[in-house]
This record gives structure tokens, sequence and C-alpha cells, in this order.
């Protein structure tokens, strides 16, 4: 069977007939050229989804905030000699922050000219005077001095004795007194692809630290968070080191009130009850597994103190959870 097309006769035969075909070639071009288009369009978009294809591979970095924002804890000597005398508008500005202008105490005279710039710091203390977990205090003192990042500022007038600077990012804000220092270029640490964590990984024998505290003394903290640890470069650690954060059941070390043995033996009233109970054999924190509950990359180290932004968390992270390099 032939599947050619049939043949459509428009006019008669031997007919004279003057047909204009112009609009049909223009008809012809434009329809050429749309076609065009959508296959430049289409190529468009496969070759933007093999940049975000390819975009996936690339490893991540953590956000300049993060990083310039993050604070140390450290017993490292930090020169308070130059500082943030006031600022524009000080009648009535207690606080400054970004695109305000202070005013620091060194000048020309002292080297100080314009574009220099400086991070702004501040030794910050917990205002509530209240632990978290046992011993919280006592170790954040041997682990030295919290430094709260404050910002970076830009020199644009240099007067013999006194500089005008401009914030050029605010971390909270900025006051009288606040020390300056030169500013310094810090590492930003790769983040690795988040993986899945063993929920309940065995030790691996590797030294043990604590979260002492979290970033603005923070007790709980998530995915994104600052927490200061107990481990520094004096015990190895080094930037970009990543630590697996972890609890055991039952140590009982917070300071809030908790009934004894909650974790392995609740009976009620009169006796073991519905929805309740106790085994036969003791258990305690030492011989049933722990929980990972997060991990986090180290972006700054003291002596004894490491800086660490929480990348992956399985719940709350609570100061007195444990750490240990991974």
């Amino acid at each position: 069977m032939c599947k050619a097309r049939r043949t459509i006769v428009l006019t008669l035969p031997d007919a004279f007939v003057t047909v204009d075909v112009s609009w049909l070639a223009f008809k012809v071009h434009q329809r050429s050229e749309i076609m065009r288009g959508k296959i430049g369009l289409a190529g468009l978009v496969f070759g933007l989804c093999g940049v975000a294809a390819s975009a996936q591979n690339i490893t991540a970095a953590p956000y300049p905030n993060n990083v310039y924002c993050s604070g140390v804890v450290t017993t490292e000597a930090v020169p308070r000699d130059t500082f943030i005398i006031t600022g524009e508008e000080s009648n009535t500005n207690i606080i400054f922050s970004d695109h305000d202008y202070v005013f620091i105490n060194k000048g020309s005279s002292k080297g100080v000219k314009v574009g220099d710039e400086f991070s702004v710091i501040r030794p910050v203390e917990d205002p509530d005077k209240f632990e978290w977990t046992k011993w919280q205090f006592s170790i954040l003192r041997k682990m030295g001095t919290l430094w709260d990042d404050e910002g970076r500022v830009k020199v644009v007038d240099a007067r013999p004795e006194v500089s005008v600077a401009r914030i050029e990012n605010g971390c909270g804000y900025m006051q009288r007194a606040d020390i300056v220092l030169p500013f310094v270029e810090r590492p930003e640490p790769p983040l690795k692809a988040t993986v899945r964590l063993d929920r309940f990984s065995a030790p691996d024998g590797k030294t043990l630290g604590m979260v002492i505290t979290g970033q603005k003394f923070q007790s709980q903290v998530g995915k994104n968070d600052i927490v200061y640890v107990n481990l520094g470069n004096g015990q190895g650690v080094k930037v970009g080191d990543y630590f697996r954060i972890f609890r055991y059941t039952g140590t009982q070390n917070e300071t809030v009130y908790q009934t004894a043995d909650f974790a392995f033996n609740v009976d009620g009233d009169l006796g073991p009850t519905y929805g309740y109970g106790s085994v036969s054999k003791k258990y305690n924190w030492t011989n049933v597994p722990r929980e990972v509950v997060g991990e986090g990359v180290v972006l700054r180290t003291g002596p004894n103190s490491a800086t660490v932004l929480i990348t992956f968390s399985q719940r709350e992270i609570y100061a007195g959870d444990y750490v240990e390099v991974e």
C-alpha cells in the first residue's frame, strides 16, 4: 500500500492564476528564527544544568561571617592599647553598627593611614552566671578569655592623634572601649559533603573534649551555630578538623533538676507501671551505646580551645555534650 499523501488540487486544470508567495517565505523565515531561538534556549538550559551539576561537586566553604564573626577563647595575650574612643552622633548613640563612623585612639603619628582595615573585638563574660552543666565555668576559665568578634572597620580619615573609620562589616554592634587590631585574613576551611552519620558509633580512642558553651553563651545550639570546645592547638587540633559531637545516656551532668537514674530505672509510686519500668541488671552510661548528635568544623583555635561551626545536627546540641576529632 502506498503511504504517500494524495495530491490536493487548488485550481482547475489549465486555469491561469497568479499567486504572491512572499508572505509564505516570510512565515517560513519567521518560524525558522523561532525554532533557532527555541533550540538556543534549550541549549542554554542544558548548559546551566551542566553548570549546576558540576557546581554540586565543588567543595563549599563557610560563609565569611561564620569565620570573621566566630570569636575565640584563648590564653594568649591580646594587645589592648588601640581602641574605639566613641563615634558619630555619640551624644545620643551608645552603640554603632554597619556604615556608622567610629573614632580610633591612634592616628597618622602612629602609622595609621587611610585605607587601613582593623578588626574590632571585645572580651565577654556570661552575664547570667548560671551553669548549664557541671564544671562549665571552671573549664571555660582554664580555656582562657572569650573574645567576641564585633566586625571590621576601614580608616577614611587619619588625623595625627585620632582616626575616623567606617564600619564595613558588623557582627553585632560596636561600643566605646572595644579593642582594635590590624585586620588579618583568616582561613576558610572547606566543608565536606553531608554524609549519613552513624548515630551510635563506638568510641575511636581519640582524645575527648566537651562543648563548653555556644556563642553568646547559648546553652542549646544547632546547625550553623558556633560553639567553643576545650580542645585546641595545644592538643593537636587545627583549622579544618572535624569534630563528632555525642552524648552518653544517663550521665546527669546537667545542673537542671533531674530524677536520679531516670534513663534506666523509672517506677511509678506503686511500682512498675505501664510506660515505665526498669530492668534487673544494672546499666549506666558506661555500658550502653553513646548517641551521636552532630558534627562541626574547626574555624579557629587557641592553645586549649577550638571555635567550631556546627555543620550537621540530628537534634539539639547542649553545653556538656562531648566531642572527638573525626
